[in-house]
């Protein structure tokens, strides 16, 4: 037995709630939605940490614009703080380089990263899914216990199609799932509430595409004065 599967179990013992924003699918903004309600819950006065666990294109510290900061070694690795956010992701070891792993690659990855950071005492760790519906994500439940998922999904059929897959799976496995937030609306319409009424999970809220989104990534001061990021703070009530 992998002796750091017991590390990871202690490491995580001090976290109240794991949260998964998932949804198979790159480009449905998960990241984007991790890192706003990690902001949101951090101004809450919430103890919050931010795992972004996408090894091959990392984006949560594009998005939060985290620069200059680093993590500290003692007897592990403490994650740096940014916004009131302990933060974590793959860039601290690979930097700008690809990080192209595969297979039993991509789990030894997830259990050392999850083995070595010290998170210390949290309300909240949110968690950044890779896209794709294989290893990661049944990493994540086999080594994250308690953790719940927040799916995200948009209009798309295809989207959509990996969406029902992702929730048949958790389902399957029983895992805690707090609900579905449809991204990136282009018109008003019922299609994905209905489409995933057979799943019998919250439909938290549909967000319309925010064309200011992309001139913020990086500043967080435009970031927080987005409609997404709006919309986020009115749905955490939901979420936590």
């Amino acid at each position: 037995m992998d002796p750091r599967l017991n590390i990871i179990d202690k490491r995580l013992e001090n976290i109240k709630r794991l949260i998964a924003v998932g949804g198979g699918k790159g480009g449905i903004g998960k990241s984007l939605t991790a890192s706003a309600l990690a902001l949101t819950l951090s101004k809450l006065g919430y103890k919050v940490g931010l795992l972004d666990l996408d090894f091959c294109s990392p984006s949560a510290h594009i998005i939060l614009g985290v620069k200059g900061i680093y993590p500290k070694e003692e007897k592990g690795i403490i994650p740096p703080e940014i916004y009131g956010i302990r933060f974590m992701s793959i860039i601290y070891y690979a930097e700008d380089n690809p990080s192209p792993l595969r297979g039993i690659d991509i789990s030894n990855a997830i259990i050392e990263l999850l083995a070595i950071t010290q998170w210390g005492e949290l309300d909240f760790l949110i968690v950044d899914m890779p896209p794709g519906i294989g290893d990661s994500i049944l990493d994540t439940i086999r080594l994250m216990k308690r953790v719940e998922f927040l799916i995200i999904t948009t209009q798309s059929k295809v989207v959509l199609e990996t969406v029902k897959k992702v929730l048949k799976i958790l389902r399957e496995l029983k895992v805690p799932i707090i609900g579905v937030i449809e991204n990136m609306r282009l018109a008003k319409s019922s299609f994905v509430k209905e489409e995933l009424k057979e799943f019998n999970v919250p439909f938290l809220s549909a967000i319309d595409f925010d064309k200011s989104l992309e001139d913020s990534l990086g500043d967080i001061n435009k970031l927080s004065k987005t409609d997404f990021v709006r919309h986020i703070e009115k749905l955490v009530d939901k979420i936590k």
